[in-house]
């Protein structure tokens, strides 16, 4: 009589070795998605510039890297604005000439980037294009005429500002007679913003009443500071067209936020 050979524990023990591996990869790829999550709500967000009412500074295109740290947390600070609590936690005040990205109080699933004229109390007038703080005017240094990075059929004057607090930066002038060129007083409430595109007549802000544009801003809109433009595409590149993505504006890597 012959013996009949037992099954070879070969496989189960093969079987058992790969099921340890692949809760090991989903165990791993978990962590590592709750870590980037909690940078991303705590640390800083990536966004991308979809338009041109921030040049010459940020130009459609550009990816930038936003600090959270810099303003605290508020219900802004988390995907899809969700109702946690009111306020900011650990709040900072935003300076003048801070560039901020923030969710549109009409809308708040968009997010919008502006940079900050007006502080809380202040008093803020365009007159002839050019912008009054608490009736001191920002000052003003012409540039030349250069053209529109986004639209280069379209010249303009390339003007300096200089911030009440040293910030220094650069904004586009489209000509005299534009909207937003002449604009009433406006008293900046506690707990809100003025903010200005820096390409003056292509961008609609605080100038501009919430309906249409920004009007005054909420600091708990706040999203957070931007910092520096991490990599920028041409125009043209798409999720959805890999052909394009490497289509880079090389001279805006790593390019630091005025």
């Amino acid at each position: 009589m012959t013996d009949t050979p037992s099954p070879s524990p070969a496989p189960r023990h093969a079987a058992a070795s790969v099921r340890r591996e692949v809760i090991e990869i989903v165990r791993t790829t978990g962590a590592g998605l709750a870590i980037a999550l909690a940078l991303r709500v705590v640390v800083f967000q990536p966004f991308t510039i979809p338009s041109s009412s921030m040049e010459p500074g940020l130009v459609t295109g550009d990816y930038i890297v936003v600090s959270k740290l810099a303003y605290g947390w508020s219900r802004a600070s988390f995907p899809l604005n969700p109702p946690l609590f009111e306020g900011r936690l650990l709040g900072r005040s935003a300076k003048r000439g801070d560039v901020v990205v923030f969710r549109l109080p009409r809308d708040p699933a968009q997010t919008w980037v502006k940079r900050v004229i007006g502080l809380p109390g202040d008093r803020v007038q365009v007159r002839g294009a050019q912008v009054f703080v608490n009736g001191e005017a920002i000052p003003r240094t012409p540039l030349g005429v250069t053209r529109d990075h986004d639209a280069p059929q379209r010249r303009v004057l390339a003007i300096g500002e200089r911030a009440p607090n040293g910030q220094a930066y650069v904004t586009y002038d489209g000509g005299p007679g534009q909207p937003g060129d002449d604009t009433d007083v406006y008293v900046v409430p506690a707990d809100q913003y003025f903010v200005m595109g820096d390409n003056r007549d292509n961008s609609l802000d605080s100038r501009f009443p919430r309906e249409l544009g920004v009007g005054l801003l909420p600091a708990e809109n706040l999203v957070g500071r931007a910092k520096f433009v991490l990599l920028s595409w041409r125009s043209g590149a798409a999720l959805l067209k890999p052909w394009t993505w490497l289509n880079l504006q090389l001279d805006r890597f790593l390019k630091p936020i005025q």
